[in-house]
């Protein structure tokens, strides 16, 4: 479809939604060849079978799922790894010139209710990038907001998918487009098909679609630029419907999303088998195994891709792709898996970084979360001027990031590592584990984030930040990365729940990333290490392929760990709320107990101790005790201190330790538990104390600061000086970050 049919479209649709008309297929079935898209439908236009769809405002699950949900645990001796719902069977023809996917798709779908099935919704994910009316760039007007690099589309560029037609055996089906998020009239990523024939409980039903799909400019996720195509939600996909028991459903519901601006996607496990035409002159890589030679006919092969236990299908196809990395990896548990790195030209001297980031990828996931299931892995590089196309994740396939320098000592190395890890990862939270990431991005963005910098952190591996020169010399500042992460989360001020849906959200999407692997880094210094790995190895061997809920994590965290009550509190203080933790080191005495001025009696006379007679005593104490002790440290003498130190809350409770350390090597450590907005501790001791530190184990990340968590009695500005050369060297890191962008 071109540009001026679009505004046609989109036009007529308000115009008839403005008079009260509901245009069903039917009534645009004999239009030209881009007459089958329905105008909009009021989102409260009843199913014919009273199906409800899950709320608009849905968000992380407080109550775990049954244990017969999705089908149950996986045992490992079923036919299939997952419960498969769906089947799509599709052709697929790319038009390089006009960007355009010419689509015949049969999907078998299952209906795993205890109730006849009447209507059901399908997602048309690539009519979000019809135009500025749909859900996403309404929400992205609304916010001001770019997305990632802030690439617009222009006039020609619009992308769309058309339903050409559709059937359920030989009977025409209906359909309706439907705003279950209560989003824009022009939004039509969600579309109803009213059935002809009802699907009854246990059975299965086939539609016959044919659609085509106008990909548009890459600026968010999919699209093309010149020759390069990224293929993602692309063809017609149906909805989840979930049943009572599943990520908190009572009664069986519809969960079908329109696509946001800041969300992702959802869908049932199934199958695929795909079949790809192309010019022969084009490299395609697809999810899957490829299946056999491609077929070639008047100038075009066809490649054909299958692949079982997953629920996406993206395919990618460019003429200036160079010739593709091959390799092979395995690991215990797991097949032999043929890693493909496809990459541009310009990019060449990314290809092996990535092969290694995603090999060792392989190898980390598979041995601390569980094994990896499939036989292929295809990672993409896309080219210059499309970088918004990386960076996304579909099953075995994922997009990484180029660069034409990538050394240890730059920048480039570290991102290219990070973005390659960081997408890898989604192939196990979002793909293998698939959470709905509309409602609970928490268990996608944020579990990959947590995952992926802890096998940064055990690769030892750090940002350079400087010139490559400066590195090179060895005096180059380096960071952390799970510290540059917790400074870019909100703590101060927490908005927005990690548990909050993508799309409903003050501080936008950036802190479910960030909060959440500080949330999790947090736990594990709580739990421990080693108790949190056999923890989330558990909820792997638990819930692959079957859609866990945020409940499910947590329950599953606070069994294996032990540790429930730790456990529970986090969940409901940062996941399913963002409570502010900030305890501090309000005050800090340690003063030396000194003879006092005033009267006593003696003997039962009354005698008064005058300052001028206390300074003389005390000055001969003080001369008499050094010579006893000529090696004492400073800070102690004949005199005791007391000391006292106050501690402020001014957030959430958290478990807390004091450490006081004193001038005779030892020290004091107490516990703060109590719900308490102060509290003052306090002791009489022969040294005088040298710091207090709260939280001296680092347990509590969330801590809006860790700069007020200590004190010292005297000045120390070397804390001071520290950080002034971080910040500096930061700010340089980001500079140079900058100049090889």
């Amino acid at each position: 479809m071109r540009l001026g049919s679009t505004f046609f479209r989109t036009g007529a649709a308000a115009v008839l939604l403005a008079a009260g008309v509901v245009v069903t297929a039917d009534i645009l079935a004999e239009s030209a060849d881009n007459k089958a898209a329905p105008a909009a439908a009021p989102a409260a236009t009843p199913s014919l079978d009273g199906i409800a769809l899950a709320a608009p405002n849905a968000a992380a699950v407080t109550v775990a799922s049954s244990p017969d949900a999705w089908g149950g645990a996986r045992t490992g001796l079923e036919a299939t790894l997952s419960d498969r719902v769906v089947h799509y069977d599709i052709d697929a023809t790319l038009d390089p010139v006009k960007h355009l996917v010419a689509g015949r798709e049969k999907l078998t779908w299952r209906n795993r209710s205890k109730v006849a099935v009447k209507s059901v919704y399908v997602h048309l994910y690539m009519n979000a990038f019809e135009g500025t009316g749909s859900t996403f760039f309404t929400e992205k007007r609304q916010r001001d907001a770019a997305f990632r690099s802030g690439v617009d589309i222009k006039e020609g560029e619009w992308g769309h998918i058309a339903l050409r037609s559709v059937t359920q055996g030989d009977v025409k089906v209906p359909w309706t487009f439907v705003h279950p998020d209560n989003g824009p009239a022009l939004d039509h990523t969600v579309v109803r098909f009213d059935l002809p024939e009802a699907v009854a409980p246990g059975a299965s039903t086939t539609f016959d679609i044919d659609f085509h799909t106008q990909l548009p400019r890459v600026m968010a996720r999919t699209g093309y630029f010149g020759t390069f195509h990224l293929v993602g939600q692309w063809f017609p996909k149906i909805a989840v419907l979930e049943l009572p028991g599943e990520r908190g459903a009572t009664a069986p519901r519809w969960n079908a999303h329109e696509f946001h601006l800041n969300s992702e996607f959802y869908a049932d496990f199934g199958s695929f088998d795909v079949r790809l035409t192309v010019p022969k002159e084009y490299t395609v890589g697809a999810t899957g195994e490829r299946q056999g030679a491609p077929a070639e006919k008047d100038g075009m092969l066809t490649h054909r891709f299958v692949q079982g236990d997953v629920h996406d299908f993206a395919w990618t196809a460019d003429k200036r792709s160079s010739k593709p990395m091959v390799e092979t990896w395995t690991g215990p548990g797991s097949p032999n898996v043929t890693v493909t790195v496809l990459y541009p030209p310009e990019y060449a001297a990314s290809a092996a970084p990535a092969m290694k980031a995603a090999k060792d990828s392989l190898t980390y996931f598979s041995n601390t979360l569980g094994p990896y299931p499939y036989k292929t892995l295809t990672v993409v590089i896309p080219p210059h001027n499309a970088e918004e196309a990386g960076g996304m994740e579909y099953p075995t396939f994922f997009t990484a990031e180029g660069y034409a320098r990538v050394e240890p000592t730059l920048p480039s190395q570290y991102m290219l590592d990070f973005v390659t890890i960081h997408e890898f990862g989604h192939g196990y939270f979002y793909g293998l584990l698939a959470n709905n990431e509309f409602e609970e991005p928490v268990l996608d963005e944020g579990l990959n984030e947590y995952w992926d910098l802890r096998m940064i952190r055990e690769r030892g591996q750090q940002i350079h930040a400087g010139t490559p020169f400066l590195q090179k010399l060895g005096i180059g500042p380096r960071f952390d990365a799970f510290a540059i992460e917790r400074a870019g989360t909100p703590r101060n001020d927490p908005a927005d729940a990690p548990g909050q849906n993508a799309y409903d959200r003050l501080q936008d999407i950036g802190p479910v990333y960030s909060r959440t692997a500080t949330l999790m880094r947090d736990l594990e210094a709580r739990v421990g290490k080693e108790p949190m790995e056999r923890a989330f190895k558990e909820y792997y061997r638990r819930w692959k392929f079957r859609h866990p809920s945020t409940a499910d994590l947590r329950d599953t965290l606070a069994e294996v760990t032990g540790q429930r009550a730790t456990v529970e509190a986090a969940f409901a203080q940062q996941v399913y709320a963002a409570a502010k933790i900030d305890d501090r080191v309000a005050a800090f005495t340690s003063r030396e107990q000194l003879p006092l001025p005033g009267t006593r009696q003696v003997d039962g006379k009354w005698i008064e101790d005058k300052q001028d007679e206390i300074d003389k005593r005390v000055e001969k104490d003080r001369e008499a005790w050094k010579k006893a002790n000529p090696k004492a440290k400073e800070g102690t003498g004949p005199y005791p201190f007391r000391t006292e130190v106050l501690v402020r809350r001014y957030g959430a409770a958290v478990p807390q330790t004091l450490l006081v350390k004193f001038a005779d090597g030892s020290h004091e450590t107490v516990r703060w538990d109590a719900g308490e907005s102060w509290h003052k501790f306090s002791w009489v001791k022969p040294a005088k104390a040298v710091s207090a530190e709260l939280d001296p184990e680092r347990l509590h990340y969330l801590d809006a600061s860790k700069l007020d968590d200590s004190r010292t009695i005297d000045a120390d500005a070397s804390a001071s000086r520290r950080w002034g050369m971080d910040v500096a060297a930061f700010f340089e890191y980001l500079l140079t970050l900058i100049a090889t962008v």
